[in-house]
């Protein structure tokens, strides 16, 4: 048996997780705020602690060393209702060792509880807080996820790969990474190599010696010099070309850049974060990027979730993107059917696209309310592209069954009962319950209603494919 102390001055969650976790035959004490955990803790050596952040005007994260002083290094698990980047690095940062976003699936709970449990051991000390974020706004479940990755690999110097379709915030990305990093005094240098022309690029990256080309008057550091000691963010990785892959991977693998023109490498000391919106996968199978820098840039993979798939993120974004454009100036209104033009739209361009509609409507609407009739004009074509898109991907994947099928048929001939139709039940079943987890940041009750089933199914089908955990 287990003790638990839950630290959070709402009554009705107090009770609910108290009851969940005395189910499960744990030890459980509840505390309303820091001075009465501090003295539970002392008193009751938990082996976990569950901490709300927003205890009255008291701050969880801010009191979480005088907890430890009194409970010892116990993993930590920081909740709130108010889930953003800030808070997934400062729960980070002072070594929680998760965090939920309120309101939770309580099988979640479960689930981080008894790893919490089954990893207990000392927890990092806290660090210094944090500069201010960059700008990653949302609240939906898929964010959630993003933040947390962010606040996970911010603290170390690992390689990052951040995936999605264009327009969902892939620099932002790159931004929050860095301004959390070790490296946020040191210079940030992004550049986009598809806006570079094929000739260019080694030189930009590189730099070149005098007279080393036609127009090399004089010598130049590269990107990869002016951004030593920090980090430097390459778009559109997926357009290198294969010369300057090659050199992309001497400087991952052995932190050294050799100008056009010169034989002797110089040493460089940056954190690489990449970006495409192209299918590295697939350029691998075709040649075009070479498997070896692949490995080497996606250590770290984050994948940004297209505008779509975040609705709810739509109305924090508007309000967003039209205080950046009021600029201290009074804030317009939005009216309700605003919003609701917002919701209803498509939304191809992702957030990119949002942004530039909200600073269209502002104009136009010279400091009145916003309305319906402010928006830019959507074009036709654009307005149904999930359509389309949904109708290529089934392409694909009846491709990829035909595909299968042919080989599952060929290895399997052999078998008395191949059971084609289980075995590939099974195999997309599996992927789609994965897929839907991820989507909704692991909670079960929303991904069981995306997937149209209840929650006691999708249970059952998560222990019958064995990704229960």
């Amino acid at each position: 048996m287990s003790r638990i102390l839950i630290v959070d001055d709402e009554p009705a969650i107090g009770w609910s997780l108290k009851e969940i976790l005395a189910d499960e035959g744990h030890e459980v004490a509840v505390a309303a705020d820091i001075p009465r955990a501090v003295a539970t803790a002392g008193q009751m050596a938990p082996d976990a602690i569950l901490l709300d952040v927003r205890l009255g005007d008291q701050d969880g994260i801010r009191s979480l060393p005088e907890i430890r002083a009194a409970a010892g290094p116990v993993p930590v698990v920081v909740m709130t209702a108010f889930g953003d980047l800030d808070t997934a690095v400062r729960a980070v940062q002072a070594g929680s060792f998760d965090y939920l976003v309120k309101p939770f699936d309580l099988e979640r709970v479960r689930e981080v509880v008894a790893r919490a449990l089954a990893d207990r051991g000392p927890q990092a000390a806290p660090s210094p807080e944090p500069a201010p974020a960059a700008e990653l706004v949302g609240s939906s479940p898929p964010m959630q996820e993003v933040f947390k990755q962010v606040a996970l690999v911010a603290a170390s110097d690992l390689p990052v790969l951040v995936t999605g379709p264009t327009g969902t915030g892939k620099e932002v990305v790159a931004r929050a990474i860095h301004a959390h990093s070790a490296r946020c005094g040191k210079p940030l240098v992004t550049t986009n190599l598809a806006a570079l022309a094929p000739g260019v690029i080694e030189s930009e990256l590189f730099g070149h010696a005098a007279g080393s080309f036609t127009g090399a008057a004089a010598a130049r550091p590269g990107l990869f010099e002016l951004a030593d000691e920090g980090t430097i963010f390459l778009d559109e990785i997926g357009e290198a070309p294969p010369d300057v892959q090659v050199k992309l991977l001497r400087v991952l693998e052995a932190g050294e850049v050799t100008r056009v023109g010169e034989a002797t490498a110089r040493p460089v000391n940056v954190r690489v974060i990449a970006a495409t919106n192209r299918d590295l996968a697939a350029m691998l199978g075709a040649g075009s990027f070479r498997p070896d820098l692949f490995h080497r840039l996606n250590v770290f993979p984050i994948t940004m979730p297209p505008l779509v798939d975040r609705p709810t993120d739509i109305e924090p974004l508007a309000r967003h993107f039209l205080a950046r454009h009021a600029a201290g100036r009074p804030l317009p209104t939005l009216a309700p059917e605003f919003l609701a033009a917002l919701r209803g739209r498509s939304w191809p361009g992702n957030v990119r696209e949002l942004k530039h509609a909200i600073e269209y409507a502002a104009v136009v609407a010279r400091a009145g309310t916003l309305r319906p009739e402010h928006l830019p004009r959507q074009e036709p074509a654009a307005a149904t592209p999930g359509r389309s898109d949904l109708a290529a991907a089934a392409a694909r994947l009846g491709s990829a069954v035909k595909e299968w099928s042919a080989a599952a048929r060929r290895e399997l001939a052999a078998l008395p009962e191949p059971d084609l139709h289980h075995r590939a039940v099974q195999l997309v079943e599996g992927t789609l319950l994965r897929e839907a987890l991820a989507h909704t940041g692991g909670n079960r009750t929303a991904a069981a209603k995306l997937l149209g089933l209840d929650r006691a199914t999708l249970r059952t089908k998560l222990r019958a494919l064995g990704i229960d955990d």
